[in-house]
């Protein structure tokens, strides 16, 4: 067989596995789901760019580990001690110095450009249609603030085991207050944790958003989900014995649904001392 076949039944195989990555195991809901291989679908402009980012890097990634793998067997294939009984003398070639210098400087100037732009979309907060504070807490759960519609706050811990969670939300991931927010609109987050509490983060993947939560510290973020739904997160920063059961549950919905569920919550949450009581209890 010629270098030529070798070659093309190389780039076959490399288009075949590329199909089995962009088919198996994707995503059909907000969360993670067994044998998955990329990244949960999007739910905001800012997340689909951050996919496309990515897999603009694996197209990349993989012309470059075929390219080199190819030149590699044709090196040894062609210059081999049988074909190549007379080693060559030649001590560099001006040509090719110049293009494997100039090549990799292109290559780096087509990923940076599109890599800042993901990340100055993600720092810029455009006008915000509402704000929302999340407080990380010692007792590996969130707070949340609606200042914008009446200053109520709550509490969200995971649901556990043996309270049984709720019919059709997944294991280990549903809570049993969700942060809920209108579709379609600039959300402003208010990220941070309890004075002399733990390093959290706060991260939902669909969104495209992580977030550290320092104590005594502000950070901000902001998301602008597109469609509507229950997006599933986690905290991302190591932060103790029950790291692994901080979850994080978004409730995107409609506006008048919005509206009917602050109007509800302002009474449930109105007093931030049944809160405080149930911190305890965790």
């Amino acid at each position: 067989m010629n270098t030529g076949n070798i070659m093309a039944r190389i780039g076959v195989w490399i288009i075949a596995a590329l199909g089995v990555l962009l088919s198996v195991g994707t995503a059909t809901a907000a969360q993670p789901v067994p044998w998955q291989m990329d990244l949960q679908p999007a739910a905001t402009s800012h997340m689909q760019a951050i996919i496309d980012f990515h897999w603009m890097l694996v197209i990349i990634i993989t012309a470059i580990s075929v390219f080199v793998l190819a030149l590699l067997l044709w090196i040894m294939v062609r210059y081999n001690a049988s074909a190549n009984p007379v080693p060559a003398k030649f001590s560099h070639n001006t040509l090719i110095e110049v293009v494997w210098t100039v090549v990799p400087i292109i290559i780096l100037i087509v990923i940076a450009i599109p890599s800042i732009r993901v990340l100055y979309d993600g720092d810029v907060i455009p006008k915000a249609d509402m704000t929302i504070k999340v407080s990380g807490l010692p007792s590996w759960g969130w707070t949340y603030t609606y200042p914008d519609h009446g200053d109520f706050s709550f509490n969200s811990f995971m649901v556990r085991d043996k309270d049984g969670k709720p019919a059709g939300e997944p294991r280990l991931l549903a809570v049993d207050n969700q942060m809920v927010v209108p579709v379609g609109k600039v959300v402003r987050m208010l990220v941070t944790s309890q004075p002399g509490g733990i390093i959290h983060a706060w991260a939902v993947p669909a969104f495209g958003v992580k977030t550290d939560a320092v104590p005594g510290r502000m950070n901000e973020t902001w998301f602008k989900a597109e469609r509507t739904g229950t997006f599933y997160g986690q905290c991302s920063e190591l932060c103790g014995v029950n790291h692994a059961y901080m979850p994080i549950a978004v409730k995107v919905v409609s506006d008048d649904e919005f509206k009917a569920w602050t109007d509800e919550a302002k009474k449930q949450f109105g007093s931030n001392d049944d809160n405080s009581a149930k911190v305890a209890q965790r």
